[in-house]
């Protein structure tokens, strides 16, 4: 079967545009905070820490803040767990 130039056209367009959408495919987000934005501290506030948080993941990370995290921390976004 020959190629028409407009087959051609149309497959080159779908490659290129096929390829322009694969580069915007959403990446994973990676939207965890740096302690220094939310006044991290390796000690306690009032009573709260974090390992008393919703938001602390054993043994040392929290879901929203990067880095390792203390369990006898706190910060200003602590909920409480």
């Amino acid at each position: 079967m020959p190629v028409t130039r407009r087959g051609f056209f149309q497959a080159s367009l779908a490659v290129v545009g096929g390829a322009g959408l694969a580069s915007f495919v959403p990446k994973e987000a990676s939207a965890k905070i740096a302690p220094n934005l939310i006044g991290y501290q390796p000690s306690p506030n009032a009573g709260h820490d974090c390992a008393n948080c919703k938001l602390f993941e054993p043994p040392n990370a929290c879901k929203n803040v990067d880095g390792p995290i203390s369990p006898t921390g706190w910060c200003k976004i602590w909920i409480t767990a």
